[in-house]
């Protein structure tokens, strides 16, 4: 058999009865109720409170960047953009899937790898062309 890891207490204040009359209520060990730990964590109900409703982040689909992974495939950074590419692309599945934080994870290391790339695409083309430009390139 297996041993259970739920008690019962009496709950100073507790307005919920066993049936017997008694302020007691069983819980389990992972959900015992705890002060919070800032000011900030505290929270009067889901109706009236407008600050997470007004902070919260996009409720929509996360973003995966893939048309940007895609332009910086173009850039002549070749692992770069193809590893950007991939992670746009699992964004997108993830997403798909109902992985939202994963996807927004995913999302943002493709929007990083494709803006690097572009970055790093831009030196290489500008430098080829003014070497190539003095004559000191020849390809």
């Amino acid at each position: 058999l297996r041993g259970s890891k739920s008690f019962t207490a009496a709950l100073p204040g507790e307005a919920e009865r066993n049936g017997h009359g008694l302020a007691y209520k069983s819980v389990s060990v992972g959900h015992l109720e705890a002060a919070p730990l800032s000011p900030s964590r505290l929270s009067l109900g889901r109706a009236s409170s407008t600050a997470t409703s007004t902070a919260a982040p996009e409720q929509g689909r996360p973003r995966d960047y893939l048309v940007l992974a895609i332009f910086s495939c173009f850039c002549p950074v070749w692992p770069i953009n193809v590893v950007a590419l991939v992670f746009s692309i699992m964004s997108r599945n993830s997403g798909q899937q109902g992985d939202v934080d994963g996807a927004r994870r995913l999302g943002r290391m493709a929007r990083l790898l494709s803006i690097v790339s572009i970055i790093l695409g831009t030196i290489i083309i500008v430098l080829y062309v003014s070497l190539s430009v003095r004559g000191n390139i020849s390809f």
